[in-house]
């Protein structure tokens, strides 16, 4: 996507916006926002990524973000395990060498569904990438090894102070806006008085980190798996699991341990043979403990301060739905802050960043990640090879059978957006993440990928604002579009298509898209009056 260069920054202050936290979101949304001329400063306490292996899974549509970004090339060259070995999962039964087992998490089956293939990679290499696209945008200005101290915002903008971490000097920077990636215990959310909701699970975890060549050869027997959960009966749902960092050395482990558990009173290694099933080699890099609970912010926006993220929600890393949930984050609030930075978004755009993604993430815990937690302690409790084997093996296969399902119905979308209209020019449904994958264009659902009749497919053709894609569309119609959009300032793409096959899927021959490939609105009509088109265009901006 080409972005077009256009400086904002109000003379009395330092950027246009302030991103406190440096990790993928916050990188992510420095380079929304640099790509689209709007000048903002990272502030970052760590002077680089620390090397410790979360994070890992990024689904296609976060790699939709990454082609959008500039970034989708260097990222899979960052990749630490060869893409011909695939990033699949596996579920196993008591141990990973046990006599049951299925595949998990199979996310290339929803791949058509998308403009780019997932990938798998350290959350370190990750930021490593962002950090050097970042890099490349003269509209962003990173501070890293600096620490945020306090913010102060007022009718005009924010007074954010930072200290370096390893250092004497201190600044005051000022933006119009902040937005707090900072992670679950973020400053930026308690200083904007933020409240937070939280479902504690009262579960210790450990974070192991350990090299292991013979559990490589151990797990030679499933092919292409990148990572394994291992269901035991006394965990209750809770889940042992292993994820590859590299291919054939480096593992991480995470699963419930003890309450007073410490890196020196508890043997992690017959923990972690316990859930292989078989003894083996482990020479460990890091052990670290956190806390197992759900946290959803009350509010993602205090006046001009947001948040997103880690800062925003948080929950257990199960299913990889943080990382991947945190960057849509980003995609969603960085071009709604540039529309109203340059002038032709509303406030009513800002505010929808809250009401849209913050019923996802509810939808998110709720419907895929506690729900499976409960699920997983439902069959546990209910199902024993050593009682009753047939029944076991029957429910067991039924687990199998089921386990796409949960892949094809992770769809994020924001029915009941108010930027976002029906053809009855009315919102329906409610934002959620709980959906399902198919080629009809949607109003509030992601936009499928389709080849158009220059052989090209739809996302390239996407532009910097809005894109309307036309198939057969009278000259008129689109004159309107063009006109009335004008008036608005609203930057808007025209793509004129004849109807191909792959378009025809959509349903509709005119089909708005929003600046993050999710559809608007979407219609047939083909003419449609100046009124209505004026009445379109101000509701979803």
């Amino acid at each position: 996507m080409n972005m077009q260069v256009n400086q904002t920054q109000a003379p009395d202050k330092d950027a246009d916006v302030i991103i406190v936290g440096g990790g993928p979101v916050g990188m992510g949304l420095a380079i929304e926002l640099g790509q689209r001329g709007i000048r903002c400063i990272v502030v970052e306490r760590y002077a680089k990524p620390q090397p410790i292996p979360k994070g890992q899974n990024l689904t296609q549509r976060t790699m939709e973000h990454f082609h959008a970004w500039g970034a989708e090339k260097e990222l899979r060259a960052a990749r630490t395990i060869p893409p011909e070995y695939g990033i699949g999962g596996l579920t196993a039964y008591n141990t990973l060498l046990g006599s049951y087992s299925y595949d998990w998490l199979q996310r290339d089956l929803v791949k058509p569904y998308y403009f780019t293939a997932n990938e798998r990679l350290p959350q370190y290499a990750t930021e490593a990438v962002l950090r050097d696209r970042a890099a490349e945008l003269p509209s962003v200005e990173t501070f890293y090894g600096w620490n945020f101290d306090s913010l102060r915002q007022d009718d005009e903008g924010v007074s954010v102070t930072v200290s370096e971490k390893n250092g004497s000097d201190s600044k005051t920077l000022r933006a119009s806006y902040v937005v707090g990636c900072d992670g679950a215990r973020s400053g930026v959310r308690q200083q904007a008085g933020i409240s937070q909701t939280k479902t504690d699970h009262d579960r210790l975890m450990v974070l192991l980190v350990f090299r292991s060549q013979g559990l490589h050869k151990l797990l030679e027997r499933f092919p292409g798996k990148s990572y394994y959960n291992v269901l035991q009966p006394e965990l209750k749902g809770y889940w042992k699991f292993f994820g590859r960092v590299d291919l054939g050395n480096t593992w991480f482990f995470h699963a419930p341990v003890p309450p007073g558990t410490t890196a020196d009173n508890f043997d992690f290694q017959a923990y972690l043979e316990d859930a292989v099933g078989a003894s083996f080699d482990v020479e460990f890099e890091h052990i670290g403990f956190w806390d197992l609970r759900f946290m959803l912010a009350d509010s993602y926006r205090s006046g001009r301060v947001f948040i997103a993220g880690d800062a925003a929600h948080s929950h257990p890393p199960y299913g990889g739905y943080g990382v991947n949930s945190g960057l849509e984050d980003a995609r969603n609030l960085g071009w709604k802050l540039a529309a109203v930075l340059k002038g032709w978004g509303s406030e009513k755009l800002l505010d929808s960043y809250d009401q849209e993604r913050r019923p996802v993430f509810r939808s998110t815990i709720d419907d895929f990640i506690a729900k499976s937690i409960e699920t997983d302690h439902q069959f546990l409790d209910s199902f024993d090879p050593e009682k009753d084997r047939s029944a076991f093996e029957a429910a067991w296969s039924q687990r199998a059978n089921g386990a796409a399902g949960e892949v094809h119905a992770f769809e994020p979308n924001y029915e009941g957006s108010p930027i976002v209209r029906s053809a009855r020019e009315s919102a329906i449904g409610n934002c959620s993440a709980k959906g399902s994958h198919i080629f009809t264009a949607r109003a509030g659902h992601h936009l499928a990928p389709a080849a158009l009749d220059d052989g090209r497919n739809a996302f390239e053709h996407l532009g910097e604002g809005y894109t309307l894609l036309a198939a057969d569309m009278p000259a008129q119609t689109l004159e309107t579009f063009r006109y009335v959009a004008g008036t608005r300032q609203l930057p808007l793409t025209i793509v004129e298509t004849a109807k191909t096959d792959e378009f025809a899927r959509y349903g509709s021959d005119l089909i708005l898209v929003r600046p993050d490939a999710f559809v608007a609105w979407t219609n047939s009509e083909k003419f449609i009056s100046n009124e209505d088109v004026e009445n379109l265009l101000k509701a979803v901006i």
